[in-house]
């Protein structure tokens, strides 16, 4: 543990949150964005489904730990939507299944903390003509896939965010926005480019500067650390003063 405490903002997934950091990612973008601010907390697990995450709820999130994050993004869904298997191998979950396992979720992470916000993130699209011409064009890979089956773990996500109370971005509806989503938002069909991961941040900050929450988590309405005025700073044009630059923000227009 290092000083001072700031809030944690921990992000719950599979591939789409383990590769968050990388290819300028939505992690590493909110990441940047807190810097001085929260502590973004990357727990990423490619290859995983809602009931592999079920599993190790406790030993990710312990209930008895003296501090409990203050916001926790979740992502499962895209590897569950994948058609079964013959072999019964395989990341697929049934539907019903898939939803008892969002739920278990949304209620572990409620009995964390009264201030323990929870976003959940539903399932993408994906390009299919993508996904077979990267790395990842197995076999499986391929028709394993559909847009049609994200749409259906998607929908059920939201349904589920709107019974619980539970704050949700509708990513398999935000990313068709664009005209060009096909070309512009994946990487390899599944994992997002920079310029999907542009969407994703820009989703969870319009929630987060929406949300009725206090305190706000927006990273406009959270306090710098040390932001206090010093004379190590540069100093400004008049030369009797120094520029504080505590809470500059050199990466870009986000509200």
């Amino acid at each position: 543990m290092v000083g001072p405490e700031r809030p944690q903002f921990v992000l719950f997934g599979s591939s789409i949150v383990q590769y968050s950091f990388g290819n300028e990612g939505w992690g590493a973008i909110l990441a940047d964005l807190y810097a001085r601010k929260a502590d973004i907390l990357l727990r990423g697990y490619a290859g995983w489904n809602s009931r592999r995450a079920v599993q190790v709820l406790d030993r990710v999130f312990p209930k008895d730990s003296a501090v409990q994050p203050s916001l926790v993004i979740v992502y499962f869904g895209g590897n569950d939507s994948m058609l079964p298997h013959s072999t019964g191998l395989g990341p697929h979950v049934p539907l019903p299944e898939y939803i008892e396992n969002m739920r278990k979720i949304a209620l572990h992470l409620k009995s964390l903390s009264a201030k323990t916000r929870i976003i959940f993130l539903s399932a993408p699209p994906i390009n299919k003509q993508q996904i077979f011409e990267s790395h990842l064009s197995t076999d499986f890979a391929v028709w394993g896939r559909t847009n049609e089956s994200c749409r259906i773990y998607s929908e059920a996500c939201l349904k589920l965010c709107q019974e619980m109370d539970v704050k949700a971005i509708d990513l398999w509806t935000a990313m068709q926005q664009r005209d060009d989503w096909l070309t512009t938002c994946f990487m390899d069909g599944i994992h997002f480019s920079s310029e999907g991961s542009k969407i994703v941040v820009t989703e969870i900050l319009k929630v987060l500067r929406e949300a009725d929450w206090e305190p706000s988590l927006h990273w406009r309405s959270l306090p710098t650390e040390f932001d206090e005025d010093s004379s190590y700073y540069p100093v400004a044009p008049d030369g009797q003063s120094t520029v504080n630059v505590s809470g500059t923000n050199i990466y870009g227009p986000w509200e």
